[in-house]
């Protein structure tokens, strides 16, 4: 099968949305009068971002979803992406169940293939987003104000969970492995809280690196800084549920670090003033997904971490970086 076959089988679908899709030099797209285009790129490698035996339907859907996630957190519904994927040969049926996986999610949020390359090579899949958003009412980093909540939504650590027992081949209990597995390979993109917060919150990001690290891109680019509780952030685990959870397999630290470093997540962190409390309740339920309440932005610049009678709490947790 050639590299032109390959795309007519997989990968060219009807594209209503788009003037012109697969088959040109370009794709076309005309935003809506009023609207800006929101633009978000991901590269996943394989032995990097994802093990080499995982199932190619959900590594479909989480090539997408993590774009999907960069478009929530500026509050921009999605409208059409290109991919551009690399394969060590042509595999019909890891190719079959990968664009299955892509086109369920892809047509759940109505974001349709437009464009893209194919090359022979080491796994590699990059995906450009295209969404829109109404001009001036983009969710930025920027906007986060001495004495704004800040929230995250769902649940954070169990990807990080997951991530660990593979790595260090330590099977989590049975209860758990599942649902975390769940979380790492295919995370759910927060699309519809990030639409419901444009004129609520006053900054947002998308949890992908860790929420200490990508809470603190929104505090630099804001020029504040922020005051986490830690005792809050401890139930954010979805794993804590779980009775096995309570055998004390992971000590405090470990599960601080997994709701605060672990990344992979795919959650909005996001601030919003405390005026606009009901409002965020609102969103939330609006779009179905709960928030958690875990801290404020403070005037004085770094980010500080206190248990629950408000006494420091002394970290090393760092986020996940590429080149580290």
């Amino acid at each position: 099968m050639g590299e032109f076959d390959l795309i007519a089988r997989y990968f060219t679908r009807p594209t209503p949305h788009a003037v012109l899709g697969i088959g040109d030099d370009c794709a076309l797209l005309q935003p809506a009068a009023g609207m800006q285009l929101a633009i978000s790129s991901d590269m996943l490698v394989e032995g990097r971002h994802f093990f080499a035996d995982v199932d190619p339907s959900t590594l479909g859907h989480k090539a997408l979803a993590v774009n999907l996630s960069d478009l929530a957190a500026c509050g921009a519904r999605p409208l059409a992406f290109t991919l551009a994927l690399a394969l060590p040969r042509a595999d019909e049926p890891w190719l079959a169940a990968f664009s299955r996986g892509l086109f369920a999610l892809a047509d759940s949020h109505g974001c349709e293939l437009v464009g893209g390359d194919t090359t022979q090579g080491p796994l590699n899949i990059c995906i450009t987003v295209f969404g829109e958003v109404p001009a001036g009412q983009a969710l930025l980093r920027s906007g986060a104000r001495s004495g704004d909540d800040i929230y995250v939504s769902g649940t954070l650590g169990d990807a990080r969970l997951a991530l660990d027992a593979r790595r260090n081949n330590t099977p989590l209990p049975a209860a758990l492995q599942a649902p975390a597995k769940a979380r790492l390979e295919k995370p759910t993109p927060r699309v519809a809280l990030g639409l419901a917060l444009r004129g609520v919150a006053s900054a947002a990001i998308d949890v992908s690196d860790g929420l200490l690290g990508d809470l603190g891109h929104i505090l630099k680019a804001s020029g504040v800084g922020a005051c986490i509780d830690t005792s809050v952030a401890l139930h954010l685990i979805a794993a804590c549920a779980h009775p096995a959870w309570a055998t004390g397999l992971f000590s405090l630290e470990k599960q601080l670090d997994c709701v605060l470093a672990g990344g992979d997540d795919y959650e909005l962190a996001f601030t919003a003033p405390v005026s606009a409390r009901e409002a965020v309740l609102a969103a939330s339920l609006q779009a179905a997904t709960p928030v958690t309440r875990l801290g404020q932005i403070e005037a004085a610049p770094g980010l500080r971490l206190t248990d629950g009678d408000g006494r420091p709490v002394i970290h090393r947790f760092s986020s996940f970086d590429h080149f580290a």
